[in-house]
């Protein structure tokens, strides 16, 4: 039977939630159910597909939606936006809420069933908010206690392990359920090609460039390398990207292209992917750089590399914020891997299995 599912976010911006979101869109069509994408401001960077509808909830000139001053009056417009939504579509069966915005707008409506996908660490992400100063972290962590008392799924057992250790929300339940990856996809989109991409070996960086990512360790691990090949870095911010390169005096070693759309051939054709992050939720890269073949160097961060690289690939996990021993594990990659494509992981992860779990919360 065919179900309608609302899966609301802040935006579609480049980031991994977006992109996380919409695969298992594109998951629950081929199983013959009805996504639509719930969006409160209209940035996208990615592409749509085909015969997903796309709702925008709020107009450009609408503004600091999760303000004090503001939320009330930005609920009751969402909570409006969804009733004349469903007048017109249908019910929903089912609503997934991602991101802080959304969360905090989607936790005061009267909308269900309704989940929140947990995509990172609560606990990391409260601890960068401090360093923005008082009024960051009371923004960030009004968002999270929204979550309190609500229905989570966590997009690992880390995070889900963290938010029960820790204490700091008490949801109603919690479900973890892993990306959805279209292995077949991935694997059709790596085949394509760009006349950009290096013709000489290289390694490679995917992620917006921010502080979670550490590309300060990133690039003193390169600076201490014993093989000189160079990184190309696609990332969302090239100028501030190239001026941190320069700080670290690896300008010269680093490919700075810029966000791409389809980032797989990339990945495909270097010799091995670098994750340097300090906090993760279920790092999407590392699954889709070992779907195509590609060996995977990570940091043993916060939460998901180590649910990821099992077995013999957790040798290629090393301590966070350590560039020499990131530097000596990614000179042992480059000269010695075992076959990637074999990892345990890809079984957990395909798109049709994981949006089965999700439509099964119907029924919850």
């Amino acid at each position: 039977m065919t179900k309608r599912i609302a899966i609301t976010i802040d935006s579609l911006a480049g980031g991994g939630a977006e992109k996380v979101m919409l695969t298992l869109a594109v998951a629950l069509i081929k199983l013959g159910h009805e996504p639509h994408l719930l969006v409160l401001k209209n940035h996208c960077d990615h592409q749509i597909p085909q015969g997903l509808p796309v709702h925008f909830c709020f107009d450009e000139s609408d503004k600091h939606l999760d303000s004090f001053w503001r939320l009330s009056r930005s609920v009751k417009q969402l909570n409006d936006f969804i009733v004349e939504l469903e007048q017109k579509v249908g019910k929903f069966d089912l609503f997934l809420s991602n991101l802080d915005k959304t969360n905090l707008l989607m936790s005061r409506t009267q909308v269900s069933p309704l989940y929140f996908v947990v995509h990172n660490s609560i606990e990391e992400e409260l601890v960068r908010q401090r360093k923005l100063g008082p009024f960051a972290y009371l923004d960030m962590l009004r968002a999270k206690r929204a979550l309190n008392g609500k229905h989570l799924i966590t997009v690992s057992n880390g995070i889900a392990s963290e938010i029960t250790k820790v204490g700091r929300i008490n949801p109603a339940s919690i479900h973890t359920i892993y990306n959805p990856f279209d292995l077949e996809h991935i694997t059709q989109q790596a085949a394509g090609a760009s006349a950009d991409i290096p013709h000489e070996d290289y390694m490679i960086h995917v992620g917006r460039f921010a502080k979670q990512k550490r590309h300060d360790v990133l690039f003193k691990a390169l600076q201490q390398m014993k093989q000189h090949l160079p990184l190309v870095l696609l990332c969302n911010n090239k100028k501030k990207a190239l001026k941190a390169a320069r700080k670290y005096g690896v300008e010269n070693r680093v490919i700075i292209p810029g966000f791409q759309t389809n980032p797989f051939p990339w990945i495909k054709q270097a010799k091995l992917l670098v994750l340097s992050s300090d906090y993760e939720g279920l790092p999407t890269v590392l699954i889709e750089s070992l779907a195509v073949g590609t060996p995977v160097v990570s940091t043993d961060c916060h939460h998901g590399p180590n649910e990821i690289l099992l077995g013999n690939l957790a040798k290629y996990l090393v301590p966070r914020r350590d560039p020499a021993a990131l530097a000596d594990k990614l000179d042992i990659a480059l000269e010695d891997y075992p076959d990637c494509q074999q990892a345990e992981i890809l079984a957990l992860v395909d798109a049709k299995k994981v949006a089965e779990r999700y439509i099964s919360l119907i029924s919850n």
